[in-house]
């Protein structure tokens, strides 16, 4: 996997991780909010605002990390559509025939 590939699914998977702390976060304040509104309650409130802090930030990080790598993406693809323009034509046509056909088929 190279660099542009990598940075997205390591985002997605500290993504992930993140969210099933936010929701076990949750869970456990549900359970002290239905217990007692006690410490359990501030501990678990306050735990629950970390968790929401963290996942906002790695959903940022993880967003600009997809928003960059579309760039890069459609820079290369502008350039190399400007080097090869008949081949670029080639290829849309081909993929539009293909479209085409299995949109037929429904």
């Amino acid at each position: 996997m190279n660099d542009a590939t990598q940075a997205p699914a390591d985002g997605q998977r500290r993504l992930a991780e993140d969210f099933k702390a936010v929701v076990a976060d949750a869970e456990e304040l549900l359970r002290h909010a239905a217990r007692d509104a006690g410490a359990g309650y501030n501990e678990a409130r306050a735990r629950l605002e970390a968790s929401l802090k963290t996942a906002r930030a790695e959903l940022e990080v993880l967003e600009k990390s997809v928003r960059d790598g579309t760039r890069r993406a459609a820079r290369a693809t502008d350039g190399y559509v400007h080097e090869h323009p008949w081949e670029s034509v080639g290829i849309a046509a081909g993929v539009g025939l293909l479209l085409g056909l299995l949109i037929s088929r429904r």
